[in-house]
């Protein structure tokens, strides 16, 4: 009878981690760099639980001293054969302009896996452009693309979102999928939270918060202040 249970609880134990691999993505020490990319049918428009692709969604964050606008572009970019959606971030730092970063994403809507394929970054210093520091391109200098989000998160799971060895090599492992956020903009329940930490830094690191449905909550001490559609787009939806 001992034996039969152990046997019994062996495989209930399997069937729990197998359960938990889902997405493409496998539980494991190390961060995972390969998303089988050219085995996905990827789109440039749509919903997954954690982010929306959609033309004119718009997230705001904002800190005392810090604010940042998400933005989903009517526009996109071919990389390599691969259609990606553009979504620009506009940071502001004690009301100043700092960074404006664009941001090429595409979706898998089976999984609602979202990948970053790279960013054109713009750093700004007294209204003047200083430097491009951080801008990449997956599939330029043996870069790839990487994992910004994945549909069905398992905590435990850790992933590259940048592939750019000297450039970008930033990467998120799932702390939580069950947090409660209370933003300006409300209060949001079984939230997706995520470490965030780069191979090229690996002491310096920060959390986010995404709500299903929204996306970006909370990022640091920057919380949600409001998100939608901008009036322009509404029409057309």
């Amino acid at each position: 009878m001992i034996k039969k249970m152990r046997l019994v609880l062996t495989i209930t134990a399997l069937l729990i981690l197998l359960s938990c691999v889902g997405s493409n993505h496998v539980l494991a020490e190390e961060w995972q760099e390969d998303f089988n990319i050219a085995g996905r049918k990827l789109t440039h428009s749509g919903e997954s639980k954690y982010f929306i692709l959609l033309p004119g969604f718009q997230t705001v964050l904002e800190s005392r001293k810090e604010k940042i606008t998400i933005t989903v572009l009517n526009e996109t970019r071919e990389i390599n054969g691969i259609i990606t959606r553009v979504v620009e971030e506009k940071e502001l730092q004690k009301g100043k302009l700092h960074e404006i970063s664009r941001n090429y994403l595409a979706m898998d809507p089976e999984t609602g896996d979202v990948f970053y394929f790279g960013e054109d970054v713009d750093i700004y210093e007294k209204g003047k452009i200083v430097s491009h520091s951080g801008t990449w391109k997956a599939y330029v200098h043996g870069n790839k693309p990487g994992l910004i989000i994945p549909g069905n998160p398992v905590v435990g799971m850790k992933y590259y979102q940048e592939l750019a060895p000297g450039i970008a090599m930033d990467r998120a492992e799932v702390v939580g999928i069950s947090e409660t956020v209370k933003t300006p903009a409300g209060e949001f329940r079984n939230c997706l939270k995520v470490r965030e930490s780069s191979k090229n830094e690996s002491a310096v690191f920060e959390y986010k918060t995404y709500a299903p449905g929204i996306g970006l909550l909370q990022k640091q001490d920057m919380k949600l202040i409001r998100h939608g559609y901008l009036k322009e787009n509404s029409a057309s939806r």
